[in-house]
């Protein structure tokens, strides 16, 4: 885990924020979500595409991480002359900080041209005004640990590593009851002098059990 890959901000993740803009008659129907993956920015794109089928554009652009690899992002003018629509959208969302973030314009033409200069406005106002709505969740990467009690003071420890702010993501019960925690990396030093402390020196280091992504509210 590095820190550059470690804490990402991104939409929360649930129903389409739509915002509608109307501008010398035409109107501006957009769309902003959380897509995780390339597959899922496409798909937006392509619902979006079903339901207004009449549009005279659907203008996108989209931000995804690859665990591992490279941040892709794309953006399509969808008609609009070059670099009216698509980059402008791509712009915005590059400086609202976000990722894993789709936007789509679906434009109604109204009759009136808006010019090179008044489309980039356009696109750019009208997702910049969506994204005042999307709430913004604070996306953190965890160790998962896993520590041991045995079942008939297990209630007691889960209580108390609760109140001491520790996040459990799963009890397995048996003759010793396991809890997975996520954890910082700061925090493995502490939750393994927590367990002493509350076992009275009984409790083993805690094991690696893999990563995984914690989020709340930014």
């Amino acid at each position: 885990m590095t820190d550059a890959d470690s804490e990402l901000l991104v939409p929360a993740d649930g129903d389409i924020v739509v915002h509608e803009l109307e501008i010398k008659k035409s109107r501006f129907i957009t769309w902003i979500a959380r897509t995780d993956d390339e597959e899922s920015a496409r798909a937006l794109i392509g619902l979006a595409k079903s339901e207004f089928p009449d549009a005279r554009h659907h203008c996108s652009a989209f931000i995804h991480e690859v665990p591992g690899g490279n941040r892709v992002e794309r953006s399509s003018d969808d008609g609009e002359p070059s670099g009216t629509a698509g980059r402008p959208m791509l712009d915005v969302l590059q400086g609202s900080g976000l990722t894993n973030i789709t936007a789509v314009v679906i434009r109604y033409f109204g009759g009136i041209k808006l010019g090179t200069g008044g489309l980039v406005r356009a696109y750019s106002d009208s997702v910049s005004q969506c994204l005042e709505r999307v709430q913004r969740m604070r996306r953190t990467r965890r160790l998962i640990r896993k520590v041991s009690a045995p079942a008939w003071d297990a209630g007691r420890i889960e209580s108390e590593l609760r109140a001491r702010g520790f996040a459990i993501l799963e009890t397995a019960w048996g003759e010793n009851v396991e809890f997975s925690l996520a954890v910082s990396p700061e925090e493995t030093a502490e939750l393994d002098g927590t367990m002493q402390a509350l076992t009275k020196g009984a409790s083993a280091p805690s094991l690696d059990a893999g990563e995984t992504w914690q989020e709340v509210p930014a």
